[in-house]
């Protein structure tokens, strides 16, 4: 799935990172501890979070994510949104909570699996 489709699924706005929406995602991560995050390790992982901080957007470019979401509206500070933009990482936000986001991308996925 790439970043692109997400805008979508989620009803998501694009803050940054225009350019990047082709990338492929191959794993999603989902939360508000950024230790967790810092703990998967992963490859190519879309992010979605809560958090609005800087620190969201450093954490998920050191774990290996390629993006993140805040979810339930919050919008970056501007500070997380110049890294991102100098870092080549998009961010979307969508007003859906958390579980609806997670929902959709999971059905989405579903319904290409059943095709």
């Amino acid at each position: 799935m790439k970043i692109r489709e997400i805008i979508d699924i989620l009803d998501a706005e694009v803050l940054t990172g225009e350019l990047y929406l082709e990338r492929e995602i191959k794993e999603f991560a989902v939360s508000d501890l950024l230790s967790d995050v810092l703990a998967l390790s992963k490859d190519c992982f879309l992010l979605l979070t809560g958090l609005t901080t800087q620190q969201v957007v450093r954490t998920a470019e050191i774990a290996g994510g390629i993006g993140a979401v805040f979810v339930r509206g919050k919008t970056p500070e501007p500070g997380a949104i110049g890294i991102a933009r100098s870092h080549h990482i998009p961010l979307l936000m969508t007003s859906m909570s958390t579980f609806e986001a997670c929902q959709a991308i999971i059905e989405t996925i579903n319904k290409k699996e059943k095709k």
